[in-house]
């Protein structure tokens, strides 16, 4: 947490903290937060039933406006429901090379098992025991003589040092491009007989041996936008569509009236409307019995 707290204090750093929240009212870390001039939260657990004691932790962390959960030598297990609520948003950190030692005593293991290197993973939090998606690690070597005390030691510097950066790149994820890329080649692919090429220098994606339905455009003309094209049903619901939001929506160059571009990179996008503007475009071009096929999916 202390790692956290002053990562946080670097000007660059892209998240802050508005709460430290723990299960123990004598926490140390509760002590450091508040001299910090960091909101604290105490509850104890005793006398509550799992789900009962995670709603209230739930609610103070969305009282201080947290929009990701940071588990920090939290060693309680969580409720599915809590878990649940925070979906995609809350991380962890744990002493071994996941999916390796899940668990306690892992540096004991690893030393058991006569590994050359133990080390440090952090991961998105799941209904399983350390089972999350891990988003980055750190190997650190294991010494000749090492106990599992000195080992730990060694680890948690590298703890130090994991946790605020993948915290700070997972947070500003949505911005950036290779993230952005895949969210939407999962969702253009998706679409019946999909394909993905390049052109003019762009990722792009369309029908097989066919025309195109979307660009991924990244600083295309030097302007730092991040964006797709998706073709329109006419220049009417282009021009209706910069209208709405010309922040988000916009005229492509040399594209004409028949494209429309959608920026990605403004943090708030809604996946669901780019589902369904990628699906529109490929309609636009796709053959008729691909789309007769998917009507009749649909229909079931």
């Amino acid at each position: 947490m202390a790692a956290l707290l002053y990562a946080a204090r670097h000007p660059s750093c892209p998240y802050e903290l508005v709460l430290v929240a723990a299960n123990d009212p004598e926490a140390p870390g509760l002590t450091l937060a508040a001299a910090e001039g960091i909101a604290t939260f105490a509850q104890s657990h005793k006398g509550l039933k799992r789900a009962e004691f995670d709603a209230i932790i739930d609610k103070a962390l969305r009282g201080a406006g947290a929009e990701y959960v940071a588990l920090a030598g939290y060693m309680r297990l969580l409720s599915p429901e809590f878990v649940a609520g925070w979906e995609g948003r809350m991380l962890n950190i744990h002493p071994s090379l996941l999916p390796k030692y899940k668990g306690l005593d892992t540096h004991r293991k690893a030393l058991d098992a006569g590994d050359t290197h133990a080390g440090c993973s952090v991961h998105i939090v799941t209904a399983e025991l350390d089972d999350g998606p891990v988003l980055g690690q750190i190997e650190v070597a294991i010494l000749p003589g090492d106990t599992a005390d000195s080992l730990a030691a060694r680890i948690l510097m590298a703890e130090h040092q994991l946790y605020p950066r993948t915290l700070a790149d997972f947070v500003t994820r949505e911005r950036q491009p290779e993230w952005l890329l895949n969210k939407v080649r999962e969702r253009a692919l998706a679409l019946p007989q999909a394909d993905e090429v390049t052109s003019h220098g762009m990722p792009c994606f369309g029908i097989e041996k066919g025309k195109k339905f979307a660009y991924f455009t990244q600083d295309r003309h030097g302007d730092g936008v991040i964006a797709i094209l998706v073709k329109t049903t006419a220049p009417e619901e282009q021009a209706m569509l910069i209208e709405s939001d010309p922040a988000r929506y916009y005229r492509p160059a040399y594209f004409g009236d028949g494209w429309v571009g959608i920026r990605l990179d403004l943090g708030d996008t809604d996946w669901d409307q780019i589902n369904e503007r990628l699906e529109r475009s490929w309609r636009e071009v796709a053959p008729r019995k691909l789309t007769a096929l998917m009507d009749a999916a649909d229909e079931f």
